[in-house]
């Protein structure tokens, strides 16, 4: 297969201060002093790169946060979260993060794995399954009881994909159980399992519902305990659906292709794209599963490679994560109303960037946000990113 680049392997995801901060739990993230890597005119350089990006693809609210061997070394938030009231944008606002929800996920899957509660081989429809029988009417549809929680993770069940028959964006009323039913029993494979690689939001829903048999729980209470808890992230949440049903503090959304950013079940889409974060959120939960030794990871360091090594089938893409031979680590995401993006780097960076619109066509913003927060961090002297 011929190799996936970075930029390529982002497009096709987009289809579709100072001193210590302490935080609740085992861990802290620290704010140094900006003064003491980044100059005066540096920080400017840094300002212009992020207000090209938005003259260009007419941002209203940018939010970065850059940290540097586990600690928060730059975060400014540019713009407004709310052009009615010409409210400032602030490092509190939460934004909805679109995909870049999948590597959290990923996560809370490979922490069952490591406590010996699930297996990465397992299936997951069918009598003795992880799932069982639980969704739709057995006898299923051609391949789905030979489905894996790898290739779940992998986006390699054989079907399911995000295009314009992606079942999260269909049947809005519906809840998981209701959605996951009619899916198995109207949709079927167009592959076997582990031969084709198909971006799936669908196929990580399926796992929220995995973590939820598994540990008798809620998908976001096992994950803001035993995940985001053990990084000190606390403000993290599921996102709603209306505008009535925002967060305190959250962003208001602006898409620019004549889609609703407040018509679509966000809430529904928990553990594929259904998370509300801050960009410094992302960092801190990055510092804690990028495997340096900088910050105490909470996965185990051959399980961090594991979920960090590409398919077999997709050399960019490997569990929860894109990946390149650079051994970066990334995800975007992309909703209307929002464009994010989260990037481990092979030299001790972990970065996150979120907006609050979405413009689809080229130039491509999903990959000038991401060229974006390369070219900042380029600007300053002392790093190399």
């Amino acid at each position: 297969m011929q190799p996936i680049t970075r930029r390529l392997a982002i497009k096709r995801l987009l289809s579709a201060s100072a001193l210590a901060m302490p935080f609740s739990g085992c861990h802290s993230f620290v704010r140094p002093l900006a003064a003491e890597e980044i100059s005066p005119s540096e920080r400017q350089q840094m300002a212009d790169v992020a207000a090209a990006f938005m003259n260009k693809f007419d941002v209203p609210g940018l939010s970065v946060a850059i940290a540097r061997d586990g600690r928060l070394v730059y975060e400014n938030p540019f713009g407004e979260s709310n052009r009615q009231s010409h409210e400032r944008l602030t490092v509190s606002n939460l934004f909805r993060i679109a995909s870049v929800s999948k590597p959290i996920t990923a996560t809370a899957i490979f922490t069952l794995i490591e406590r010996d509660k699930l297996h990465q081989h397992e299936k997951v429809f069918g009598p003795g399954a992880v799932l069982g029988t639980k969704f739709g009417k057995p006898p299923y549809k051609q391949w789905v009881e030979e489905i894996t929680i790898d290739h779940l993770l992998t986006h390699t069940c054989g079907g399911w994909e995000n295009s314009s028959d992606d079942p999260m964006f269909e049947n809005l009323a519906m809840d998981h159980a209701q959605l996951i039913a009619r899916t198995l029993e109207t949709k079927p494979l167009k592959n076997p399992p582990g031969t084709h690689f198909a971006y799936s939001n669908f196929g990580y829903c399926v796992l929220g519902r995995v973590i939820e048999q598994i540990t008798g729980r809620p998908y976001s209470d096992f994950v803001h305990e035993d995940i985001l808890g053990r990084c000190g992230v606390g403000d993290m949440r599921i996102s709603g659906n209306t505008l009535l049903e925002g967060a305190p503090e959250e962003v208001i959304y602006y898409d620019q292709n004549g889609e609703n950013p407040y018509d679509m079940n966000v809430t529904r889409m928990d553990s594929h794209g259904g998370w509300l974060a801050t960009p410094s959120d992302l960092v801190l939960f990055l510092n804690h599963v990028d495997g340096f030794k900088s910050t105490p990871n909470i996965l185990k360091p051959e399980t961090i490679k594991w979920m960090t090594t590409p398919s077999p089938v997709n050399s960019g893409y490997a569990r929860g994560w894109a990946v390149n031979s650079a051994n970066n680590w990334w995800h975007s995401g992309s909703l209307p109303g929002t464009t994010t993006i989260m990037v481990r780097t092979a030299t001790g960076f972990c970065w996150a960037a979120l907006t609050n619109t979405r413009r689809t066509g080229q130039p491509d913003i999903g990959l000038a946000l991401d060229n974006m927060v390369w070219n900042m961090a380029r600007k300053v002297t002392a790093w190399k990113p």
